[in-house]
């Protein structure tokens, strides 16, 4: 017999600009509607539904929506992906409303110093589940190495708003560690986003004799800097490349397909994992998306299935699920295998974040798509074996 209803809440870019890294979590969504519609808490079955909300890719938007999933859907959890102002402005809101939220595509650095929060000072109500600035240095790291000596210079394409400002940050990850590499790294400073022109980073790394350049641009600034490169004689070897390179390419940036692109995996097909609820595994939930959609399978979507799997393990293990303190108590103690990997949020780099692991990856000429995402290089997790080479521009 049920006792009560529950609800889970989802906040999802379905509109603007960040519409394709919401698609996979839209997709979850209408996927597990109809699987998902109960849990069982001590013995007692609750009912349950999923809620979601557009944020339309606007933090203002965004906030009004969690308003919406808390006051009108009575939402016992809130789940949230991606957008760099998106992201922080659904967990803020949730925070202040004293609601239970999950979040991940982010590095935990953004999500922590991003909010102006001290990690000795641990937020309340909300948690996250992603890898570190100093994990994506690892892996580019491993790939510069492959492609030129330690003292080869590096370019960093860096912007001047939060992605650039962290990246370049002293003691938050990514310089740090990768400066550890041996690499010298040549920062011309940030640029604006969208970027009109990078002449004057071109000359830098012109002058410093840079075969490697590393980022986390858009596509289309990317294509924009290759593209101007190209006519100013830099050409790269390599490009490491975070943020939008993880997904394929669009039309717009096609010129971007002899740039030599390498980026982080986070989550793939290839993935040895499977769904706690009930055992999906990545390729059987690629090939759905893609069958379903028409469209290529885009590494949040494993991470999205995950976020369902966390909130109702949540609810599952709370002491009253009906209860939201007690439902982010359940978050907090949470270790459960996902089809994203395992995540423990009691041995996290804060008390609010779980980590999962990046490997290496480059995009290639497809077969059944224009680009292919081969996986090029294993160090941390070595249960995928790569399928490729690292391969650099000529």
């Amino acid at each position: 017999m049920s006792i009560g209803e529950l609800c889970i809440g989802a906040v999802i870019p379905r509109t603007g600009r960040l519409s394709r890294l919401g698609d996979p979590l839209s997709f979850v969504l209408d996927l597990l509607a109809p699987a998902v519609t109960h849990v069982v808490n001590d013995g007692r079955r609750h009912d349950l539904r999923l809620a979601g909300r557009d944020s339309r890719s606007d933090p203002a938007v965004a906030r009004r929506a969690v308003h919406e999933l808390v006051e009108h859907e009575r939402a016992q959890i809130v789940l949230t992906l991606g957008g760099t102002q998106v992201l922080p402005a659904v967990a803020d809101t949730c925070e202040e409303l004293g609601v239970p939220c999950v979040s991940t595509t982010f590095p935990w650095q953004a999500y922590v110093y991003g909010r102006d929060r001290d990690p000795s000072r641990p937020f309340a109500w909300t948690y996250h589940f992603a890898w570190g600035l100093d994990d994506i240095a690892d892996v580019f790291t491993e790939m510069w190495r492959l492609c030129a000596p330690r003292s080869a210079p590096v370019g960093c394409l860096w912007n001047d708003q939060l992605p650039g400002r962290l990246l370049r940050h002293p003691h938050h990850g990514f310089l740090p560690r990768a400066a550890e590499s041996g690499h010298p790294l040549v920062d011309p400073g940030g640029y604006p986003e969208p970027a009109t022109t990078f002449t004057s980073s071109i000359d830098r790394f012109r002058h410093a004799g840079t075969e490697i350049i590393t980022t986390a641009a858009t596509e289309t600034d990317l294509a924009l800097f290759h593209r101007q490169a190209t006519e100013h004689g830099l050409r790269p070897r390599l490009i490491t490349s975070s943020r939008w390179l993880t997904y394929p390419c669009t039309s717009t940036a096609s010129d971007l397909s002899d740039a030599g692109i390498a980026t982080l995996v986070y989550w793939s097909p290839r993935h040895p994992y499977r769904s706690s609820l009930d055992g999906t595994t990545p390729a059987l939930l690629a090939e759905t998306y893609e069958q379903r959609t028409g469209n290529q399978w885009l590494q949040p979507l494993g991470l999205a299935y995950a976020l369902v799997e966390v909130a109702v393990h949540a609810l599952s293990t709370a002491g009253d699920p009906a209860d939201r303190r007690s439902v982010a108590e359940a978050i907090s103690r949470t270790r459960l295998h996902t089809i994203a990997g395992p995540l423990d949020w009691t041995s996290g780099p804060t008390p609010n974040v779980a980590l999962i692991p990046l490997v290496g990856g480059q995009w290639r000429p497809g077969g059944r798509h224009p680009a292919e995402l081969a996986i090029v290089t294993n160090a941390r997790l070595p249960e995928i074996r790569p399928d490729a080479d690292l391969a650099f521009a000529r």
